[in-house]
């Protein structure tokens, strides 16, 4: 029986050593992708000494690095005078987070880096010049900006951590603003770098026109702890004489009006919208103009009347003219900015927030004489309506944005936060194009209604669901030969997307939070869709900032609320607070970044030891245990399992993974610390859950059998027996799910583990018991809170996709090999491979892109491995041609029923 850490390549295997044999033509060695601390020409670093990496790409085969020189310069031109530094050939294959060794950087400044390297192949390539801009990391270096608003909140409504039983309800509405500043520019610019930060969020526009393509800038943090700014190269936007910069400023999650009559999930409270900026001109004559926000800024109320990230978002195109934010405008009668507070800064490094896919209705339907309509666009997904509308002065235009209908047609907000609207009030007779700017809602279908003031008709000309989401790259695919696995595909991924912006959330309408456990659940899932090393960053960065002085990391992070019903359950659970120490280490093993484990190992030690004051006889119970399982009752709280089980296991595979990371990083004493608490934990689970007669955990529900099968709490001569008790409990329940949130991914990862994908297939290939199928069945474009997609729970929810983590490392067969990170070197063995005749995945590692596509039903397998990588293939025992070539047979060594190809990088086509 093999526990997940016992996973390996099995000995005693066919091994065929491989030459390189090149698919197509030779091709020159080429640098693809030059990265600096994560991001191609970043504008606004936050360390003075980067960590730069790079992908390569040949069309020979077996290559790899032997050498490289880095080159940074002040000029792009690389000229001897501007050189900073020159690391000379260093010989190494390394590739992947080199940092800056040259001349000290300096902040707020542009720099040009270029990359050579040489390969094994006796070829030489050089980089695409690169650029980066250091960001303002001192106070100092923002000069004499400040931050501007136009009212401040009283200190007594302030409130960073407000409890969900609030009642607290404002008799005075406070009204957004929108800024501008004239600016007269005389002299020919060289290069403009603007520094903005708008909290909650902002719009800013230089002469009327948007100064980029972002919604919801900056991402949301713990605004007590420190905000993002947004850097912008304005170069080629400024004008010759007159110009103005403008900004429209929304609430977001740094205030939520406690307004009657729009949801509230609670009522974080940070202070009043705000703007800090500073543009640094640079002329061709060499001199400078610094242009800040302060007290000559000028304010006015903002057509936007009301903004909340619960309750939707209102426009009254009455306040202020279109050409409000143009240089032409007479802006004599707006008040001055006042001077306020504000957090600590930091340079936003995670990719926008950006609209990244538009749909039109497929269908509609009227109401009430034309003035209701109400459209499905086909798909749930998290975004915003945008609508080209024509109308006269006063009507009004209403939207209802929901996830599901009502029996008689209407859009249904009941359990998605309600009421949720966006609102448009005409200034003149016009046709108009219209969207909300600072909030969004996760939805399917909307309610439009029409109020005329007039005589004449309100027409809807176009609308559509526009979806909002971070626009990191979705740098994995998967595609099978099996249609509703291709659609379990489709349905996780719109539900990963849907709740991927500045923070994974768990939903995209009632709540918005980081809920920390689909983080380390949910995290292989994710990696092999979308670029997220910069967003994991940013949410170990949200758990540092929300740990308690007492060490606890709360289930929630950014921690913007209390829910303060059940005690402390909704806030100290072990499965979510240890996302700080797993998600951290997978993430170092997938990105082979080792800051990801020095930059939060004070965090991890103190979270550790917080957990530890908690345990009693180094058991833990608290917490919500293994949420949304499936049991009697309606989903919630685990049912079927005690959270003692889920809360003590995860405990200890914290342990586990600290050993090895106090290990990684030379701590020794934390190390011997951690494999000491480790057997005590071991020792007490067993001794509590364990019972020898039946081979059984707890209530011998499939989570309290598969997790401590997964962390190795079994003792080793029972893993065995568990295990089979565990596949017996499975098939007698009709090979059904019973496992929820937190226990679901580990019993994949043991059956995986110990060869029942067969089982995998049969639990999750079926749409008669709540699962996957049995959601599409019901009609779900995306992913659903519950196993039987309740209409009474969120319809948009990431937290239970566990299954497509196989889709890739089961029926794709894509598996890291122990000990290696970056996927350096990794193994493919295709499961299931009779049920399952063909499957296509790829995904691009830290090295670059992997592919694999087998073509059961033909007999072919085509694989590409990037270069600085090592694969190896296994494949059913047989005779088998690689690029056309048959190999000798004596590289051939017969035994058991399985090949084991060892390739290294290449395109290749390998038929029997």
């Amino acid at each position: 029986m093999k526990n997940i850490g016992k996973q390996g390549i099995v000995l005693g295997s066919i091994f065929l050593l491989l030459l390189a044999i090149p698919m197509v033509g030779m091709a020159k060695l080429a640098v693809t992708r030059v990265l600096i601390e994560g991001r191609e020409n970043p504008l606004g670093t936050n360390t003075l000494t980067p960590a730069f990496s790079w992908q390569l790409s040949s069309d020979k085969s077996d290559v790899r690095q032997q050498a490289y020189r880095i080159e940074v310069s002040k000029s792009a031109r690389f000229a001897k005078q501007d050189m900073l530094w020159d690391s000379q050939w260093v010989a190494t294959e390394q590739s992947l987070n080199l940092l800056y060794q040259g001349t000290p950087l300096a902040t707020g400044t542009s720099y040009y880096i270029r990359v050579q390297v040489r390969d094994n192949k006796k070829e030489t390539a050089t980089s695409a010049v690169q650029r980066f801009h250091t960001g303002l990391l001192n106070a100092e270096d923002w000069g004499n900006a400040r931050w501007i608003a136009k009212d401040i909140l009283p200190d007594s409504l302030i409130n960073p951590l407000p409890l969900s039983s609030s009642k607290l309800r404002l008799d005075k509405s406070y009204e957004l603003p929108v800024f501008r500043k004239s600016v007269h520019v005389k002299k020919k610019i060289s290069s403009s770098i603007a520094y903005v930060a708008g909290l909650g969020h902002y719009e800013l526009l230089l002469n009327g026109k948007r100064v980029d393509d972002a919604v919801l800038q900056p991402g949301w943090t713990k605004y007590d702890k420190e905000a993002y700014y947004v850097v912008y190269d304005l170069t080629q936007a400024w004008q010759q004489g007159k110009n103005t910069i403008a900004a429209l400023l929304g609430n977001g999650f740094y205030y939520i009006p406690p307004i009657k009559g729009r949801f509230q999930k609670h009522k974080v409270a940070f202070g009043l919208p705000k703007l800090k900026l500073k543009i640094v001109n640079t002329f061709t004559d060499g001199t400078q103009e610094f242009i800040v926000s302060d007290a000559g800024w000028k304010t006015h109320r903002s057509p936007i009347t009301f903004s909340s990230m619960y309750g939707g978002e209102d426009y009254n195109a009455q306040i202020l003219p279109d050409h409000w934010s143009a240089p032409n405008y007479d802006d004599r009668s707006w008040q001055q900015a006042v001077i306020t507070d504000g957090p600590h800064l930091r340079a936003q490094d995670i990719d926008p927030v950006k609209i990244m896919q538009r749909f039109a209705p497929v269908r509609f339907q009227q109401a009430d004489g034309g003035k209701r309509i109400t459209y499905d666009f086909g798909q749930n997904a998290s975004g915003i309506v945008t609508m080209q509308m024509t109308g006269q002065a006063g009507d009004t235009v209403r939207v209802y944005p929901a996830e599901l209908l009502t029996a008689d047609g209407r859009p249904s907000q009941k359990h998605s936060g309600s009421p949720y609207y966006y609102q448009y009030i005409f200034a003149k007779d016009e046709t108009v194009s219209w969207q909300p700017r600072f909030t969004y809602y996760g939805f399917r279908y909307a309610e439009v209604q029409l109020r005329s003031a007039g005589g004449k008709p309100i027409r809807i000309d176009a609308i559509q669901l526009a979806h909002i989401r971070n626009s990191t790259t979705q740098l994995g695919s998967f595609q099978s030969s099996d249609t509703l696995f291709n659609q379990i595909h489709k349905l996780i991924n719109w539900a990963i997307k849907s709740n991927m912006v500045s923070v994974f959330t768990d939903c995209p309408h009632r709540e918005k939070l980081g809920w920390l456990e689909q983080l380390h659940l949910m995290g292989p899932s994710v990696q092999f869709n979308f670029d997220a090393e910069r967003l994991f960053a940013k949410s170990l960065r949200d758990m540092r900032q929300s740990q308690t002085k007492d060490g606890l990391v709360p289930e929630i992070a950014p921690e913007y609320v209390q829910f303060d019903w059940g005690g402390d359950m909704f806030r100290d659970s072990p499965e979510w607070g240890s996302s700080s120490i797993i998600l951290a280490w997978y993430a170092y093993c997938w990105y082979g970044n080792k800051a990801f484990l020095t930059d939060n190992y004070a965090m991890m030690i103190r979270y550790i030891d917080y957990l530890g004051t908690k345990a009693k006889d180094h058991i833990l119970t608290q917490g919500l245990g293994d949420w949304y399982d499936l049991g009697p009752e309606r989903p919630g709280v685990s049912q079927l399992t005690t959270p003692g089980i889920t809360a003590t296991a995860i405990y200890y595979y914290d342990l586990k993974l600290m050993k090895e990371i106090a290990t990684l990083l030379g701590k020794k004493e934390d190390a011997n610390k951690f494999e000491n608490l480790q057997q005590a934990v071991f020792d007490a689970f067993n001794q509590q859950f364990y019972r020898p007669q039946e081979h059984s955990y707890g209530s011998g529900s499939q989570t309290a059998l598969a997790m401590p099968l997964y962390v190795g709490l079994v003792p080793q001569e029972a893993e065995q027996a568990v295990f089979n008790r565990l596949t017996k409990t499975v098939c007698q329940n009709d090979t059904a799910l019973t496992a929820g949130d937190i226990g679901h991914r580990y019993l994949l990862q043991v059956l995986q583990a110990n060869k029942r994908d067969d089982l995998i297939y049969a639990m999750h290939h079926r749409d008669d018991r709540p699962g996957y199928g049995y959601q599409l069945r019901k009609g779900a474009t995306a992913l659903t809170e519950s196993w039987a997609g309740l209409p009474n729970v969120s319809n948009n929810h990431f937290m239970l996709g566990h299954l497509m983590e196989w889709f890739h490392t089961g029926l794709g067969g894509i598996q890291q090999d122990a000990g290696s990170t970056a996927f350096k070197h990794f193994r493919i063995e295709p499961k299931l491979l009779n049920a399952l005749k063909d499957c296509e995945i790829s995904f691009r590692s830290p090295y670059g892109k992997i592919y694999f596509n087998r073509e059961q039903s033909k007999g072919n397998y085509q694989l590409e491995i990037p270069v600085n990588s090592q694969c190896t293939l296994i494949l059913p025992k047989g005779s088998y041609l690689v690029n056309g070539k048959q190999l000798d047979r004596d590289a051939v060594v017969s035994t058991k029923e399985q090949v084991e190809l060892k390739l290294g990088s290449g395109k290749y086509t390998i038929t029997k």
